[in-house]
């Protein structure tokens, strides 16, 4: 299954910046950033959420940030988000404002078992089980 066999039949009913996206994904310019990304271990990210009473898409406000916390997804305010950057990994990015700002996020905890000398571990933080 290829992105545009995907996009060209699933875009309708998307808001116009989700439908512009899908659409940038059939150009080439943009297949030659995805493959200038690739080298790098980066890919294309199209910022969205959803609405929680209909599931209809909805494009991520500035002011809000995707957060993946315990394997779940959460949107939060993206000026909380910024005064903690030790406890999450920025995963998506957007360029807002002539720069280069996090839109999603990955909550982290350190390894408690890592020794003194090293730096600490970095890991997901999971959801715990009862």
């Amino acid at each position: 299954m290829t992105t545009a066999t995907v996009s060209q039949g699933n875009a309708r009913g998307l808001p116009p910046a989700l439908r512009t996206a899908q659409t940038a994904m059939q150009l080439c310019e943009v297949h030659e950033m995805l493959r200038r990304l690739s080298a790098h271990g980066l890919g294309i990210f199209m910022p969205h959420m959803h609405d929680e009473r209909t599931g209809e898409f909805q494009s991520l406000p500035d002011h809000v940030t995707q957060v993946e916390s315990g394997l779940e997804v959460s949107f939060q305010p993206t000026k909380e988000i910024a005064t903690q950057p030790a406890r999450f990994l920025p995963v998506a990015w957007v360029w807002r404002d002539g720069m280069s700002m996090p839109a999603s996020v990955c909550e982290m905890v350190q390894d408690e078992g890592a020794p003194d000398d090293a730096q600490p571990l970095v890991k997901h933080k999971m959801a715990t089980r009862n």
